[in-house]
């Protein structure tokens, strides 16, 4: 059983017993248990059930492993040749680790 789910404007692939690495939540604490209802679809063994705009009554409940994790560093570079203009700037994303307990449809 697995169902896509909304999480912060962006749409995930949620199974129980799996990770996700989701844009940072600011309200997360470790250990404590949150819940999407934005689910979109929900595969129930070949059943499949597709919101409009969502499906009701289906929720998904995560655990926050840890708050803040950070991404790998992205490079962006900027140069114009033959004018001597450089810029390098490095960016790290950071995300909540969360695992799935369980998907509720």
């Amino acid at each position: 059983m697995y169902a896509i789910v909304e999480i912060n404007g962006q749409q995930f692939k949620a199974e129980a017993g799996k990770k996700l690495f989701v844009h940072h939540m600011a309200e997360a604490e470790a250990n404590a248990t949150v819940e999407f209802e934005k689910v979109l679809l929900v595969d129930n063994e070949g059943q499949i059930t597709v919101g409009a705009p969502t499906v009701e009554g289906a929720k998904v409940v995560c655990e926050v492993v840890s708050p803040l994790v950070k991404g790998e560093k992205v490079l962006v570079f900027h140069k114009k040749r033959r004018k001597g203009y450089r810029k390098l700037n490095g960016h790290r994303q950071q995300f909540t680790e969360l695992t799935i307990k369980e998907v509720i449809a």
